[in-house]
């Protein structure tokens, strides 16, 4: 994903918390086409690994698409969509939220 210049990666350890896979990546890609290009990338990269298909959902539309590798569940989101779905803060990943500054 470094190639195709994903911004903002975040890898999640979900081992602990599901049993559908054990980690999840969330990445943004600056427009659909991006976004495709990354999945398609990525998708080709797993297939000639494995020599296994690797199922993809959303390239129709490229706003969110998703890569299923089994073990590793990539999430690809242009930005407006990624911020739309927010899912860093479900998986228990939001950033602190600063405390107030105490009143004098």
């Amino acid at each position: 994903m470094d190639d195709g210049l994903a911004e903002d990666v975040v890898v999640i350890d979900l081992s602990q918390k599901s049993s559908f896979t054990d980690s999840l990546v969330i990445a943004s890609g600056r427009n659909q086409r991006q976004v495709g290009a990354l999945a398609d990338r990525l998708q080709q990269a797993l297939k000639a690994a494995t020599g296994l298909p690797v199922p993809v959902e959303g390239m129709r539309n490229c706003d969110w698409v998703l890569v299923d590798a089994g073990d590793i569940v990539v999430h690809l989101f242009r930005p407006e969509v990624r911020e739309f779905y927010n899912l860093e803060k479900m998986w228990g990943m939001a950033p602190a939220t600063p405390s107030p500054a105490p009143q004098a």
